[in-house]
């Protein structure tokens, strides 16, 4: 009876260990089979990206091209596919009628019998201000008020303009006629969208680490899902950044996308771009009109890490610290920071920065400088395309990152572009590019 016990006893044991065996067999061979797919998925992704980034597929003769035949002005592929989801370019001789000025946005209309005019507050209705907005590209949150004509810091010199008709025209100047005097006593002051408002705050070189609910307006242009440059929110469709960040890689619209609302810089699925205008005048030899627009696919929702910065007026008088923030390195040839930099930086007059000690000739007039002449706080790369803001009643956007010699060198500040000086530009893409 004992020995059928202890042989039962080794049959269960050997069943036991051979059923573990099996088991563990099971897991090994689940296990490689996963790694074994694991390598292939990855294999896969690096290869399709490889790919991509050396080719076009040109869907309507099921051929791939070479990436540098894209967007070159010729069509390679049957039908042209390869030349019309491109970046275009654009310039406008011609002055913007409409503009805002000074810190407390008075509404200016350029008539052609006229010139200049500033709005007299007399008849102005909430349509004429939603008119106004649409002028400017803006839909969110039209609304006006009234400004004393003798608290202006700027002198009208009889040159007004009133609402003389109820004109159904969708042209805001339609309303107006000439006028010398404003028989109100005020003039009207101009919102047209909810920008420039933080929840509150109080490596770029020499930079800080900060969050992007601070600076909400902030984007990553990311190419093939890579960070190449910054850019600011200007409305739910609108980015605006550097021209040069798009000379050096395919102007194909596909291979770009917009990533908004992160602190740290990811390769994240990103919002597709629909349009990038850059100026027509660019030159990537002296760096002179370095501007560019991006016009979303579809429009994104706001919230605290996503908010639009104001453009800025004319005739901004700025007294405080600027702020550049982006993603780029953090010192010249350092490495690129995980988290989203921020640094104060003050305003440094042109005459200053046009000495020949300092940039000489090379500065023009749509160019301004900020930064330390002592050098160690600067913009680097990586940071280019990104916004400049000064905090005036809002945070205004003064300047996009361009060029500079270096980064954090002495005598040798960051230089941005003005935004100032393209506000026709920029009013006239946001309005032609309407689709």
């Amino acid at each position: 009876m004992a020995l059928k016990l202890k042989r039962r006893r080794e049959l269960s044991t050997l069943r036991t260990e051979e059923s573990r065996a099996r088991w563990r067999l099971t897991i090994i061979t689940v296990c490689c089979v996963l790694v074994i797919l694991a390598t292939l998925i990855v294999g896969l992704y690096f290869t399709i990206r490889t790919v991509n980034s050396k080719f076009f597929f040109c869907s309507g003769s099921m051929r791939f091209i070479s990436i540098a035949k894209a967007c070159d002005g010729k069509a390679d592929c049957s039908g042209g596919e390869d030349e019309i989801a491109c970046i275009s370019k654009l310039r406008t001789n011609d002055t913007y009628p409409v503009r805002l000025m000074g810190d407390r946005l008075v509404l200016q209309v350029f008539i052609n019998e006229g010139g200049w005019r500033t709005v007299c507050a007399e008849n102005w209705r909430t349509k004429h201000t939603r008119l106004t907005c649409q002028k400017l590209g803006y839909t969110a949150s039209p609304r006006s008020t009234r400004v004393p004509v003798k608290s202006l810091l700027f002198n009208p010199h009889n040159a007004f303009a009133t609402v003389s008709n109820d004109s159904t025209n969708s042209d805001i100047q339609s309303f107006l006629s000439v006028s010398v005097s404003c028989s109100a006593g005020s003039v009207v002051s101009v919102s047209c969208s909810d920008c420039g408002e933080v929840a509150g705050e109080d490596r770029i070189v020499g930079g800080e680490d900060t969050e992007i609910k601070h600076w909400p307006w902030q984007v990553s242009l990311q190419w093939n899902h890579q960070h190449v440059c910054g850019g600011a929110l200007l409305s739910t469709e609108w980015i605006i950044s550097a021209a040069h960040c798009f000379t050096s890689r395919t102007r194909e619209l596909s291979r770009w996308t917009v990533v908004l609302g992160q602190t740290q810089v990811t390769a994240s699925r990103g919002v597709s771009v629909e349009v990038i205008v850059i100026h027509k005048d660019y030159s990537r030899l002296s760096n002179d009109f370095d501007i560019a627009m991006l016009k979303l696919t579809w429009p994104v929702t706001t919230g605290e890490s996503i908010m639009p910065v104001c453009l800025p007026p004319h005739q901004l008088y700025v007294k405080e610290m600027l702020v550049v923030t982006g993603w780029g390195l953090l010192k010249e040839k350092g490495g690129q920071p995980s988290v989203l930099q921020k640094a104060s930086v003050p305003l440094i007059d042109r005459s200053e920065c046009s000495k020949p000690s300092v940039y000489g000739s090379a500065i023009t007039r749509r160019m301004l400088c900020a930064g330390f002449l002592e050098g160690n706080i600067d913009a680097c790369q990586g940071d280019s395309g990104g916004p400049l803001v000064y905090l005036s009643s809002r945070w205004q956007l003064l300047g996009i990152v361009s060029w500079g010699v270096g980064c954090g060198r002495e005598r040798k500040p960051g230089v941005y572009t003005d935004v100032s000086q393209l506000l026709d530009w920029i009013y006239t893409v946001m309005e032609v590019c309407v689709m």
